[in-house]
């Protein structure tokens, strides 16, 4: 468009020019709009393959997206963006991968954008007001909004969403007097009177709020729901008296409704009385006229209850031998079961349980990660193995159980196999959380480092990184093992910086830190740090001490030294380098 412009402005010169100084010929004139013509043919021609460029590459990324190819995606989407600034479809695809990727800021200018260029597109505003919402850019809300009632008065949801945004807002009345036209127009709903409920009770106005409740009861006197749902607000009101009056209503219409019996049970407990909690939850669950969901429930509930009152949990064992005559085939129920026994105590009959679970519910992590739960703390390290590698087969997809199997070898010095394993795991599971992927990364730094493999274990510990910049574990073993090496001392002490800031009661951080200024020359710092480390360590390690015995030395307390040294030995330390101080008296 820039260049048209120049085009016809020198055309106006050329002719003013021409009418003052009578010097530019008839010729010459026809001569500059032939070459015009032909300028502007060949930019058509330049506009129609710059089209037809976008056109390919739009496509192609979003098939790339649709298979799931987001990198590649996301890449030929801003080379659209080169192509054409302006096209509000690719501003749009744009701001969703950066929402999607935590980016917030870069997806409310790409969403921005979009709306600039196609202001009155409803869904292109939507995911701006979205945005700007979680944000908290709480007044372009309210603009948004406004703008799309304008735009869009056959859509009634608007004015629900523009009576939120003003209440976002601050502006409650404005809120309340939107709702209101809404619902002349909707009629009464319970959308409505909960909102303008929640709004009045902002105002604390609860007369007027409690009306708005009181309408749909009216114009539902025999929905036992909207009865339950006022004796809650009640009870949350602090009016229990009240709240009370209406739950006996409820009562005369469905005493066995499943929400009202557990209305009645924050009744009970409310008021402290928690015997008559206990019975009437006993009651519902041997009642046949319950679905098993509900009673499931209310038995979650009772279990509190007999934790709070501090009894023996071993009352609700009865109740769940009720309910598996009742629902012989509902394994929930064995999986509540394993919990509460594995609670008392009974850890063989908590597996039972869990594997009776596993054995109906082959493709739900929840059994298998009980039984996991069950044996890592007695390091029956076989029968984790046994369980991971039998949910892997079911599940090859869920991360944990590759972390399980390999970190197992990895405690069982099974070092190959265990490198194995993560990065299996980290080829075939789907990752949600960066956070767990870090830690694959971090697993396979430490075993190749194990390996001897001390390039790749770096590479890895910089990916895990890039993932979780705060992985503590990551920057205390990359930051040491560099120091091992002897390289990147700057770095390593940045690194092991971080872990002892945010844990620096943490032994094995401090040892860490104090050894890299040892490595550094800081031989007083050093051995502040690692003195602390002996100081919040319950039992050092052999490495400790002969770090803290290296420390002194350089400190000039040489007999000291000597005496930690020997204290590694005492610990398990057996290295050559270890004896031969010891021997000699001397780094």
């Amino acid at each position: 468009m820039i260049y048209k412009k120049s085009l016809l402005n020198r055309i106006l010169v050329l002719l003013i020019f021409c009418s003052s100084t009578i010097l530019f010929s008839f010729e010459s004139f026809a001569q500059q709009i032939n070459v015009l013509q032909e300028q502007n043919k060949v930019l058509q021609e330049l506009n129609i393959d710059n089209r037809r460029k976008f056109d390919y590459f739009f496509y192609e990324a979003l098939n790339s997206k649709a298979q799931g190819k987001y990198d590649e995606a996301i890449d030929l989407f801003l080379h659209c963006h080169s192509l054409d600034s302006t096209n509000a479809n690719v501003l749009i695809e744009l701001g969703t991968f950066y929402n999607v990727l935590q980016e917030k800021d870069k997806a409310y200018d790409y969403y921005k954008k979009a709306v600039s260029f196609d202001k009155t597109n409803y869904y292109y505003n939507m995911m701006l007001a979205g945005l700007s919402k979680e944000l908290g850019f709480r007044q372009e809300v309210v603009d948004i909004y406004e703008e799309l009632v304008k735009l869009y008065p056959d859509k009634p949801e608007l004015l629900f969403e523009t009576a939120n945004a003003y209440a976002d807002n601050g502006e409650l009345d404005k809120a309340i007097d939107l709702l209101d036209e809404l619902e002349k127009s909707v009629g009464v709903s319970e959308a409505l009177a909960l909102n303008k409920f929640r709004l009045y009770s902002m105002l604390d106005n609860k007369e007027k709020a409690f009306e708005e409740i009181q309408q749909i009861i009216t114009k539902n006197p025999e929905d036992i729901r909207y009865l339950i749902l006022m004796g809650d607000l009640y009870m949350d009101d602090n009016k229990a008296e009240k709240a009370l009056t209406y739950y006996n209503q409820a009562k005369q219409i469905n005493p066995d409704y499943p929400a009202l019996i557990l209305s009645f049970v924050n009744y009970y407990e409310k008021t402290n009385n928690r015997d008559a909690a206990q019975s009437a939850i006993q009651k519902a669950i041997t009642s046949p006229s319950m679905d098993v969901d509900t009673k499931i429930q209310l038995l979650t509930r009772y279990l509190g209850i007999l934790q709070q009152n501090k009894q023996d949990i071993k009352e609700a064992n009865s109740l769940f031998q009720s309910l598996f005559e009742q629902h012989p085939h509902n394994t929930q129920l064995n999986l509540i079961y394993g919990n509460v026994l594995y609670m008392q105590g009974d850890k063989e009959g908590a597996v039972d349980q869990f594997e009776i679970f596993v054995k109906g519910n082959p493709d739900n992590p929840a059994g298998y990660e009980q039984i996991i739960r069950v044996a890592l703390p007695d390091e029956d390290l076989d029968k984790v193995k046994e369980v991971t590698t039998e949910a892997l087969k079911h599940m090859p997809g869920e991360p944990q159980f590759y972390y399980y199997l390999g970190a197992v070898n990895f405690q069982q010095e099974n070092y190959k196999e265990a490198l194995r394993i993560f990065e299996v795991g980290l080829d075939s599971a789907n990752f949600n959380n960066p956070i767990l992927e870090s830690d694959f990364h971090g697993q396979i730094g430490d075993l190749n480092y194990f390996l001897d493999n001390k390039q790749k274990a770096f590479d890895s510990y910089e990916k895990a990184l890039k993932l979780n910049p705060q992985n503590l574990p990551v920057l205390n073993n990359y930051s040491y093992y560099l120091s091992l090496e002897k390289r990147d001392l700057d770095k390593a002490e940045q690194m092991s910086g971080i872990t002892v800031k945010l844990e620096p009661l943490n032994p094995t951080y401090l040892d860490t830190y104090g050894w890299i200024l040892f490595e550094q020359g800081s031989y007083l710092m050093a051995k502040i740090y690692i003195e602390k480390a002996i100081e919040y360590s319950e039992e050092p390690s052999a490495e400790v001490y002969e770090h803290y015995g290296d420390v002194l030395y350089m400190n000039g307390e040489h007999e000291e030294a000597v005496v930690q040294w020997k204290k590694a030995r005492e610990h398990g330390g057996d290295s050559k380098a270890l004896k031969r101080k010891i021997r000699r008296g001397k780094l």
